[in-house]
């Protein structure tokens, strides 16, 4: 501890310069030696003589006249401001002595210096602040409130001296130092860089707010320091960028970018300001991404055709970080994905006519999956990506090579597959696969453009399992429906529930009808019935008049007139083409068991011929069944192809002439036999009939659309009501122009519609 510094001045009042005198031997004492430490005398010595000096007119014991108030706080005034500026004066000679001995240091030795003399400098200012607070409470504050300029408290003079004597003269060799141990740690070598941290500290202190000195800014850190900073970042990774470029792979530049930016992203949470976060990360993305987009972009192909997933997303995550910076990835993704798709289906569709629905679907479903993968893992399942994803698979789903003749095959084969996924197999799928498959239908779903072309040969073939009873189950039927009302909307999906409500309301009529020939005493056949509502259901009418079996005959009748009974007005239409049944055989010599041959209404009744006569000829058939060819060649075609019935005469052809025998020896492995199997032929004029009703609803939906349009609007253009027309209709189908010109000009026709000046169209209520 040292000695105690010698007495107060007897007069303070009349004598600056021996008080000054005193209170420089404790400031310097407190400068120079604080480590030592302050005695409490000197302490209680220096704040008593600074307090004596501020209030020495009250200590001279003068009464003051209201007068002589003014003139007395002049004085007071001037008192502490002598006093202010006394301490201003010897912080400036200090700081300049130090600015001399800072010019024998140089690199980390000055910087050692400026931190060790910054700490040694704040840490007295914190004690000469606390000696002076009488100064600070009575003659700062009234010159602060007065708003004079240049006046501040104790502790924040210290740092405005710091900053305009010392600061000024060494912070660009402090920076240079900073810079040149930043650079080394960037080389690779381990630094103190709490070194760095300090003058970041000290530099950020220095940001005084010259309209409140309570407050700071970071003008000063960021003009000194973040100013530099950021240019010797942005010189040093261009440099190096430059070069290792030159030198390396695309790929392993990535790596070096990632690396780079990962260490700057550490450097701040390590020892630089929070401030600097975001313009260092902007630098960095700058020099090291921006700078070389071009190159990473023309890579990205490459990685594409190889699968490199892992460098893509390393790629993905650099390119994000820059402005604009993944828009050509995209759509360089598009076009690869949309090409493979393309490139998946050619290697299917050899055989367009042949071509299974699976094969189809699994391959555009296989291209997808892949690439779905891809955004979810490499993109971060990005929107935009998914919109290019989802581009790319709407463009290879409807224009491909199997879609050349016309963009109804899409949808056609994916119902088509839809109908093997839910009929009755012996593949026994589990509910769960099921599920997921249907999902995964409803995937390539979402990209169809004609989803009424779905809807119609879905309905019909869901019309086929529901009338058959050959669904897999009831529940993943519902399970598909509601899946198409989610994408779709209740309108869409509505006639497939009513056709589910059909067949319920069937059920529960037949046991009725069962209870009522119990009552009655009738013993009929095992005959179950089906009614289907006409508007509903995608089924017409027989193309062929038809003579039904007499046993038959009189089971239908009969559920005719229990129907009638029940539902007053109502006309009964019988789907003869859709009927089936089963007749037992105990005609077959060798059998070891009757055979049970599964028929549809056609065969049945060609079959019950042969009970009368062993040989028919196919003029007897005919007139006995009233079948047109159409309808009875098919038949007789499968029977004679099972060997049920064999062919005699009419030169080995079904037709006028022709001679049909009963097999007496038919074999077959199986004791139930179904001949109830559809022909190609039969599946094309279906097909045919589809589309044609596609074209037909078509036209009317455009019409029903163009009319609400007009309707809604009043009056409109041409063109205008076009694009109207498409906006509301391609959530069903991509319309053509051609088409919807074609509509507008049949309501002109019409009356509906009016054509008005101006290339105008108006709506005629």
């Amino acid at each position: 501890m040292p000695p105690p510094m010698s007495g107060l001045p007897s007069r303070p009042m009349d004598d600056i310069d021996s008080t000054w005198a005193y209170l420089q031997q404790g400031i310097t004492r407190i400068m120079m030696n604080l480590q030592e430490g302050l005695d409490l005398q000197t302490y209680m010595g220096i704040y008593t003589a600074v307090h004596n000096f501020c209030t020495s007119q009250k200590a001279a014991g003068f009464t003051l006249t209201t007068a002589a108030v003014g003139a007395a706080q002049r004085g007071a005034h001037l008192v502490g401001e002598d006093l202010y500026r006394k301490l201003s004066d010897y912080l400036t000679e200090h700081l300049t002595a130090l600015v001399q001995q800072s010019k024998t240091h140089t690199d980390e030795a000055l910087l050692q210096f400026y931190i060790r003399e910054w700490q040694r400098y704040t840490d007295a200012a914190k004690y000469i602040h606390h000696l002076f607070r009488y100064l600070n409470r009575h003659w700062v504050k009234r010159e602060m409130d007065e708003g004079k300029k240049n006046v501040y408290d104790v502790y924040t003079l210290h740092l405005v001296r710091w900053r305009d004597v010392l600061f000024a003269q060494v912070s660009e060799k402090v920076m240079d130092a900073v810079l040149k141990l930043v650079e080394r740690q960037r080389l690779g070598e381990t630094i103190e860089h709490s070194q760095i941290k300090a003058v970041v500290d000290s530099f950020v202190s220095l940001g005084l707010d010259e309209g409140d000195s309570s407050k700071t800014t970071l003008e000063v850190y960021r003009y000194h320091f973040e100013r530099p900073f950021l240019e010797a970042t942005r010189q040093f990774y261009q440099k190096e960028s430059k070069q290792f470029v030159a030198e390396n792979s695309v790929v392993e530049y990535m790596k070096k970018a990632e690396a780079r930016l990962r260490e700057e992203e550490e450097r701040v949470k390590l020892y630089l300001h929070p401030d600097i976060a975001i313009p260092l990360k902007k630098a960095c993305n700058e020099v090291l991404i921006a700078d070389h987009q071009n190159l990473l972009r023309e890579e990205f192909q490459v990685l594409l055709d190889n699968d490199r997933e892992e460098d893509m997303a390393r790629m993905y995550n650099l390119l994000s970080r820059i402005s604009d910076g993944l828009d050509p990835l995209r759509a360089k993704f598009e076009t690869h994905v949309r090409n493979a798709g393309l490139a998946a289906v050619a290697k299917v569709a050899s055989d367009a006519e042949k071509l299974e629905p699976k094969t189809y679907v699994d391959a555009l479903l296989e291209v997808h999956t892949q690439y779905s993968g891809l955004v979810k893992r490499a993109f971060n399942d990005e929107p935009e990506f998914t919109r290019s994803l989802d581009n790319a698979c709407r463009e290879f789903v409807n224009r491909n090579e199997v879609c050349k003749a016309g963009s109804n095959k899409s949808p056609e084969l994916l119902a088509k597959y839809t109908d093997v996924l839910l009929r009755k197999s012996g593949t026994g799928v589990e509910d769960a696969e099921l599920e997921s498959t249907l999902a995964q239908v409803m995937t390539v779903f979402k990209y169809i453009e004609d989803k009424d072309v779905f809807q119609k040969f879905y309905s019909r073939m869901l019309a086929r399992r529901l009338v058959h009873s050959n669904s897999s189950s009831d529940d993943a039927e519902m399970s598909m429906i509601s899946k198409l009302k989610e994408a779709c909307g209740f309108e869409y999906t509505n006639k497939l529930q009513r056709m589910f409500q059909d067949m319920q309301i069937s059920k529960d009529l037949n046991n009725g009808y069962k209870e009522h020939l119990s009552a009655v005493g009738v013993k009929g056949l095992d005959s179950t019935f089906s009614i289907l509502g006409t508007g509903f259901w995608p089924l017409t009418p027989p193309n062929t008049s038809f003579n039904p079996p007499e046993e038959v005959n009189a089971d239908c009748e009969r559920f005719a007139r229990f129907y009638k009974n029940k539902h007053e007005g109502r006309k009964l239409t019988w789907l003869w083409q859709l009927c089936k049944g089963e007749v037992k055989t105990n005609y077959i010599r060798n059998a070891k068991m009757p055979y049970i041959f599964q028929v549809s209404a056609y065969q049945m009744a060609i079959l019950l011929l042969f009970n009368e006569k062993d040989r028919n000829t196919y003029e007897e058939i005919a007139s006995s069944t009233a079948l047109n060819a159409e309808a009875l060649d098919p038949s007789l075609g499968i029977l004679l192809k099972a060997k049920v019935l064999l062919l005699e005469g009419g030169g080995g052809k079904v037709g006028p002439g022709a001679v049909f025998a009963l097999n007496y020896d038919f074999k077959n492995k199986k004791f139930r036999v179904n001949l109830n199997v559809g022909m190609k032929s039969e599946t094309k004029q279906e097909e045919a009939e589809t589309n044609k009703t596609i074209e037909e609803d078509r036209k009317l939906l455009l019409q029903s659309a163009i009319v609400r349009i007009m309707k809604a609007r009043k009056r409109m253009k041409h063109q205008q009501l076009v694009s109207e027309t498409i906006n509301q209709i391609k959530s069903r189908f991509m319309p053509k122009v051609a088409d919807i010109k074609k509509c507008i000009e049949i309501l002109l026709d019409k009356e509906y519609l009016e054509r008005l000046d101006d290339d105008d169209i108006g709506y005629l209520a």
